[in-house]
């Protein structure tokens, strides 16, 4: 079992070793291995609007497809979970109908009728039609999350005289904090690398990143693709690391505590 973790490991790494590299060559399209190193991409990418504009298109169309997706999924997942009513079931499916149907019918649906609402190549357009592909992913980590929580604790909270959105404020909500979380940073996730929905109906004025790259890797194979990898990467693994080192600093900072208050207590 730990040979075939490691060979997992090693198949999932694998893309990184080549596409970091590429991202320093100084080669004018795609090669691995690069014939020389340089970081004029890398100047490229963060002085050309053509490429910081659909990042920044992608990062405010994945923030607003968050908070609508969770302003959608937090109460319909109380109510699914927690109630039950005539076509429950059927709600169920409903939530659940994007996981199953493949992106390219999905695209095509959108772009028909947000073109009948004039909401095609603009930002709130690619918002609403990213909302309905992460809804189902959302609804699938809260709902697992309000299913395991006890009810005990919020009757309790009743009981001694707090009011149902206290109840909710101060123990429902802390309690689902981490599922919260998951579901919005997976909403966010989903949204920000969606690719055959944007290509559909994002346009120029609202370009995402993934329609970007992949335009650019259809026409020229830029070498910055390699650019945004390497940064993308990054990224994930200062997010995956911050909240251990994060943990780690207040585990040291409680220690010491104890050690210089002492001399002043003696």
């Amino acid at each position: 079992m730990r040979l075939i973790g490691i060979l997992v490991i090693v198949f999932i790494a694998a893309p990184l070793v080549i596409v970091v590299p590429m991202s320093f060559s100084d080669a004018r399209s795609l090669q691995f291995p690069p014939p020389g190193y340089w970081l004029g991409y890398y100047r490229a990418y963060f002085s050309d609007m053509n490429w910081l504009l659909p990042t920044w298109n992608s990062i405010l169309i994945a923030t607003a497809t968050t908070v609508l997706t969770m302003a959608l999924v937090v109460p319909a997942t109380f109510a699914l979970v927690r109630h039950r009513f005539a076509g429950k079931s059927f709600a169920d499916l409903m939530m659940l109908m994007p996981l199953a149907v493949p992106h390219i019918v999905m695209a095509v649906g959108y772009y028909s009728f947000l073109g009948d609402l004039r909401l095609v190549h603009t930002h709130f357009g690619v918002v609403l039609a990213h909302t309905c592909l992460s809804v189902p992913i959302a609804f699938l980590v809260l709902s697992a999350n309000l299913k395991g929580f006890d009810r005990n604790l919020e009757r309790a909270a009743q009981s001694l005289g707090a009011s149902p959105v206290q109840t909710f404020i101060h123990v429902t909500l802390p309690i689902l904090r981490p599922g919260l979380l998951i579901s919005a940073l997976f909403a966010f996730i989903q949204s920000f690398d969606e690719t055959v929905v944007a290509i559909f109906i994002s346009g120029r004025n609202a370009e995402t990143l993934p329609r970007k790259m992949f335009d650019s890797i259809r026409q020229e194979a830029d070498p910055v693709i390699a650019v945004i990898s390497t940064l993308l990467f990054l990224a994930v693994l200062v997010a995956l690391v911050a909240p251990f080192a994060w943990r780690g600093l207040r585990s040291r900072l409680a220690e010491s505590a104890p050690r210089s208050a002492s001399p002043a207590g003696q």
